[in-house]
């Protein structure tokens, strides 16, 4: 069974933010897909599937590999 994550992330504006960012969380252990709906004046929502629940310290550091931050949540 799959599991969903939902995320958001600031700072990003692109379609390279979207690549650096799809490529550090595709990396994760048993992440099948992510799915990225940019919103370059504000925060971007990312949808995350993987085999099982993530790490969310790992999900974090993978975020800021690439050189963005998790929103802080509501």
């Amino acid at each position: 069974m799959s599991t969903t994550t939902n995320i958001d992330v600031t700072g990003m504006t692109c379609g390279h933010c979207v690549s650096a960012v799809t490529s550090e969380l595709a990396a994760l252990p048993g992440v099948s897909s992510v799915e990225v709906d940019l919103h370059p004046e504000g925060t971007t929502p990312v949808t995350i599937v993987s085999e099982s629940p993530l790490d969310p310290a790992a999900v974090a550091a993978a975020v800021d590999e690439a050189g963005y931050e998790l929103a802080a949540p509501a």
